[in-house]
């Protein structure tokens, strides 16, 4: 028996490895250069599509090779249910494909050329906003993001996020796609116009931008236990790390998420060893607490411990979905089963908010503490910056997902955080990376995967006030994006919609006589 005809077309299996091609410009291959080529063959598929609707199937098939291969580490989270996540998440590119046919097939002329180059990054900008949404997956796996080794290049994202990044690495794809298959000598040096534009606009923005003002210094310990038998044997290696950091000058010492399992309104003799460890070292501490309630619930939580105990805390908003709990349960339980997916949900905080602590002067040291996932999310540390937040600091484990890709390119987003918000970012994690950004997302320290110990940085802290453009604006990027498609979408229907037009038919003429 033969399979279905849609499944006997090589150019859609083209489009799946095609799509697992861009994975390669994040860490760990980290060949962030190839980011600026990596979608032409993709789209080249796609422009030779024989129709529209192949096209958008090529986008299809295109989009879940990028999703399989760059989430393969959640096969352990979530099972099977990665391969609906890539049919599902997949489907967005097709949108992709349609327009890259629409405008790119041929005969291309110097006006379709530049819409191209217009909607084609927005599309593809508008299916990561929307795959962005906390409870579809979160923002994991941007394309901006393979740029985080580049300050220059995140002189995009201080001005429109990762998604501006993003944007100029798809535009220049298209440009160098142009450039490669136009015909006519104005539709070539547009595309070169275009490329070089791109290539050119982070680093002329990075250079334009002033330095930051100086708001001081503060100097940060980032306690990563390592690989450990169990929850006693972590929290007793944290101890240890953290003893051992006493008569330095230090301002914070934090932990990692889940860095005890014990609830510290409820263990006093826990919670007493660590606030002799905030006496020894001079620096309260910032705990990462797993642990059921009294409310008999699970949540996860940032817990700024002193001297005088639990002085705050706060509690993770945004969950993993499957990780800390398994979305419309009733249908999807049965992945708890066959995979590692959440046993029990946990239970969420309900709003964010700011951790004061303060410096080893006494004086005022307001942080942003996001847990693991919620680093992922632009608007959050954006928030966090809003709210006169001196610097970001995340606290992550990714210890399941040890020996893969992602505590790497969970690491590389803090750059992207920083260059956006003009706040310096540290990750304390549990078995690495553990991380140090500086206000405009160069890399200052790291604590890679086979570490373990504590890494003390000094950081320039960010001035009161002081505002990045993203800070101001917003995402105006995603929004403008989601116009352009909406637009062209629009504009595709009416074209469609308009009745063919006909020459009119000649009147016979009628003699005089």
């Amino acid at each position: 028996m033969r399979p279905p005809a849609s499944l006997r077309q090589p150019a859609r299996y083209a489009s799946v490895l095609a799509g697992a091609l861009p994975v390669l410009t994040f860490p760990a291959a980290g060949l962030a250069w190839l980011a600026w080529v990596a979608l032409v063959p993709g789209l080249e598929l796609m422009r030779r599509a024989a129709t529209g609707r192949e096209a958008a199937v090529r986008g299809w098939w295109f989009g879940a090779g990028f999703i399989l291969t760059a989430m393969y580490w959640l096969v352990p989270s979530i099972g099977p249910g990665l391969l609906a996540l890539a049919v599902v998440f997949g489907a967005l590119q097709g949108a992709v494909g349609l327009a890259v046919h629409r405008l790119l097939h041929p005969p291309v002329t110097p006006g379709r050329a530049a819409l191209a180059l217009l909607v084609v990054p927005s599309v593809w900008v508008s299916t990561e906003f929307v795959r962005s949404w906390h409870a579809l997956g979160g923002p994991w796996a941007l394309l901006g993001a393979s740029q985080w080794q580049h300050p220059a290049v995140l002189g995009l994202a201080s001005v429109g996020g990762a998604w501006l990044v993003s944007a100029a690495v798809v535009a220049a794809n298209v440009g160098v796609l142009i450039l490669l298959t136009g015909r006519r000598l104005p539709v070539r040096l547009l595309a070169v116009s275009a490329v070089t534009a791109t290539l050119l606009a982070g680093p002329l923005l990075f250079a334009a931008q002033r330095a930051p003002a100086p708001g001081g210094t503060a100097t940060v310990a980032l306690v990563q236990p390592g690989q450990t038998a169990g929850p006693e044997e972590r929290l007793a290696t944290g101890e240890r790390i953290t003893a051992e950091l006493a008569g330095r000058p230090l301002d914070l010492v934090v932990w990692g998420e889940s860095s005890t399992t014990e609830d510290l309104d409820r263990s006093p003799a826990t919670l007493a060893r660590l606030r002799q460890l905030a006496v020894a070292t001079g620096a309260p501490l910032l705990v990462g607490e797993d642990a059921r309630k009294a409310d008999g619930k699970i949540s996860k939580d940032a817990v700024l411990v002193t001297p005088d105990g639990v002085a705050e805390r706060y509690r993770k908003i945004r969950l993993v979905p499957f990780g800390e709990y398994v979305p419309l349960r009733p249908v999807l339980g049965w992945l708890t089963g066959v995979s590692k997916a959440a046993g029990e949900n946990r239970a969420p905080g309900a709003a964010f908010h700011l951790l004061h602590g303060t410096d080893r002067a006494g004086r005022p040291l307001p942080f942003g503490a996001l847990v693991c996932f919620e680093s992922t999310f632009p608007d959050m540390s954006r928030v966090a910056a809003a709210d006169g937040a001196r610097m970001l600091v995340f606290q992550s484990s990714t210890s399941t997902f040890q020996s893969s890709w992602a505590p790497q390119q969970h690491a590389s987003l803090g750059a992207l955080r920083a260059a956006e918000t003009g706040r310096p970012v540290v990750q304390a994690a549990l078995t690495g990376e553990s991380v140090a950004y500086d206000r405009q997302g160069r890399r200052l320290a790291a604590l890679g995967t086979d570490d373990s110990g504590a890494l003390t940085v000094t950081l320039p802290l960010a001035a009161p006030g002081a505002e990045t453009w993203y800070l101001r604006l917003g995402d105006w990027v995603p929004y403008t994006a989601a116009a352009v498609t909406l637009a062209a979408a629009v504009g595709e229907l009416r074209r469609r919609r308009a009745p063919e037009r006909r020459p009119a038919e000649r009147q016979p003429e009628v003699s005089s006589r």
